[in-house]
């Protein structure tokens, strides 16, 4: 390694400690960009149906676009089927500038563990070493998984699961603290996370309950693991990945954001989602994001509810710059703890 901050994921440098976690509906470019931006090492994209590749459904084609600001990054695929897997596989490492594919073995939806995909391998490390192995084999590029500790409290097959993905080629492994029963409910099981790092040799990145800069510093030092996931904390929230790579490099804690810079980086995320899906779908689809930004910020359920109703991006754009000011004039309501 170069300094402690740069690492390895096959061939694929990565500049830092700091990866954004693949999330369902929110990992586009748009949200790619941003976090990238605020210092991500590494970002994830969505989830990205095996199938939808195969029948070369638009939708499904267009959650492919990368731009080339995101450097590295990862694109994550699901399915049930080895062969339409390896062909996905193929499909995006041919078609598209991913530096490294993903396989998805942590999804806990029912849909997708109804397609015999997700987190349904984890019951089976046979099935885990089959499909890395077909995958690994068939492309050029990096191949990693993400998974669950496990099934539930009596099925935590993590340390079989992680040593059967390294066995079949995988080039590193991230895994959250939750079991598939758990959801997101109650706390990430960070002694199995240890356990995992310590069964492997390829690279680990722990994923689960890293809400702070500290906690992440803590996912290094006592799970030990290479890299630290972050996922539902970066949600509205870019400055928990700048603040954490600062933390990690520097040991300096920066400050929350104000409201303005809450708001400012809504609006560019905003920007950037209505050039990459159009304006009404992307005003749409940015209610989601509006409350995560807004969050914290008291007296903002008004503005929730207006953008929740808005259809186009100056009504959004005019409805937060008229919040800012307002709650710029009541100094002493600005971030609740």
């Amino acid at each position: 390694m170069k300094d402690r901050q740069t690492w390895q994921i096959g061939s694929v440098e990565i500049p830092n400690r700091v990866v954004v976690a693949p999330m369902a509906g929110i990992t586009n470019s748009a949200f790619r960009v941003t976090v990238k931006e605020f210092g991500a090492g590494l970002v994830v994209c969505e989830m990205i149906s095996d199938r939808g590749i195969q029948l070369r459904n638009k939708k499904t084609l267009e959650m492919l676009f990368i731009d080339e600001t995101e450097h590295p990054l990862s694109i994550q695929i699901f399915g049930g089927n080895k062969a339409s897997l390896v062909e996905a596989a193929q499909f995006v490492a041919e078609n598209t500038t991913a530096d490294i594919i993903d396989i998805n073995m942590g999804c806990p939806v029912n849909k997708i563990i109804k397609a015999e995909a997700g987190a349904k391998w984890l019951l089976d490390p046979d099935k885990v070493y089959e499909m890395v192995h077909a995958v690994s084999s068939a492309i050029d590029k990096p191949v990693t998984v993400k998974m669950r500790i496990g099934w539930d409290e009596q099925h935590v097959f993590a340390v079989e699961n992680a040593q059967a993905a390294e066995a079949a080629g995988a080039a590193a492994i991230g895994m959250h603290g939750r079991t598939r029963v758990q959801m997101y409910e109650g706390s990430a099981d960070w002694d199995v996370l240890k356990q995992v790092k310590q069964s492997i040799t390829i690279p680990f990145m722990g994923n689960g309950d890293v809400k702070t800069p500290e906690d992440a510093k803590r996912m290094l030092e006592e799970v030990g693991a290479d890299a630290v996931m972050i996922g539902r904390a970066a949600l509205g929230n870019p400055w928990m990945i700048h603040r954490t790579k600062q933390y990690l490099e520097t040991g300096e804690l920066l400050p929350e954001p104000t409201p303005r810079e809450k708001i400012s980086t809504a609006k560019l995320h905003l920007e950037r989602l209505a050039e990459l899906k159009g304006e009404k779908i992307a005003s749409r689809e940015f209610r989601q994001h509006a409350a995560y930004y807004l969050k914290g910020i008291s007296r903002a359920a008004k503005v929730k509810a207006a953008i929740n109703q808005a259809e186009d991006k100056q009504t959004i754009f005019d409805l937060l710059d008229a919040f800012v000011e307002k709650i710029e004039k009541q100094p002493l309501a600005t971030l609740k703890e």
